[in-house]
């Protein structure tokens, strides 16, 4: 079921409520305190792009292999995409861009039972009407930017539901070679060569020949070397 609310702080933290189950989806037309990875803050117009969160229940997958949800979501929202009539790659983890620029953000945070997950909110910004963002914002995009068109939005949201009900079935009945290589075959920059830098600052040309299931990126190096990367163990150097 969807809820939609005017305004909120976060459509994650108000997705944790208990009244919320398994596929709900939390919306809102503006968040006053929206969040990103890395601890940064969502910019959105209010009313102008889609910010939601999905609550999910995935009792059904160990902990070691909670890269295969992150997967499937960040596959759902390529479905979304093309849907729409637009080519997109998933840029490890889970940005979605357009080129050499961001179209979607997210946010997934877990609770666990045991070995097992026990509740996920996964939280979605979606550019979608925004033509205008902040100069700070290196890199963004939006659906109408792409298209020139101007959306309703609940159509949208709905479309998307629909694609990460088919992307959360195939998780939930084991169909994980297809998530895997479907994640693959979408990576942004995948096979190619560019810089990244590491957390000492060191820059080095590579190219991502893959992601392990576990979520580690693999990346080869000039010398032929291949290492593998968690998150904020490698960064992406984008020249805008």
């Amino acid at each position: 079921m969807i809820y939609h609310f005017d305004t909120v702080g976060s459509t994650n933290d108000v997705a944790r409520g208990a009244q919320y189950h398994d596929g709900d989806i939390v919306w809102a037309d503006f968040q006053t305190a929206g969040r990103g990875q890395r601890g940064h803050t969502w910019e959105s117009h209010s009313g102008e792009n889609l910010t939601f969160s999905v609550l999910l229940e995935p009792r059904f997958l160990p902990v070691k292999e909670q890269f295969m949800l992150l997967e499937a979501v960040a596959l759902s929202l390529s479905d979304f995409f093309a849907e729409q009539g637009v080519a997109t790659a998933i840029k490890w983890t889970n940005d979605i861009y357009v080129g050499d620029r961001k179209a979607v953000g997210i946010l997934i945070e877990h609770t666990y039972s045991g070995g097992s997950l026990a509740r996920t909110v996964v939280g979605i910004g979606i550019n979608v009407n925004q033509r205008e963002f902040s100069a700070d914002i290196p890199n963004p995009i939006s659906l109408s930017m792409l298209t020139g068109k101007e959306y309703d939005l609940d159509p949208l949201l709905r479309s998307f539901e629909r694609c990460f009900a088919e992307r959360y079935r195939q998780l939930r009945e084991g169909e994980w070679d297809r998530l895997q290589s479907d994640y693959h075959a979408s990576l942004y920059r995948l096979n190619e060569w560019h810089t990244y830098a590491l957390p000492n600052g060191t820059r080095f040309e590579g190219a991502i020949r893959g992601v392990q299931p576990t979520g580690e990126l693999i990346v080869e190096d000039r010398e032929g070397a291949k290492n593998g990367y968690l998150f904020k163990e490698i960064e992406f150097v984008i020249t805008p």
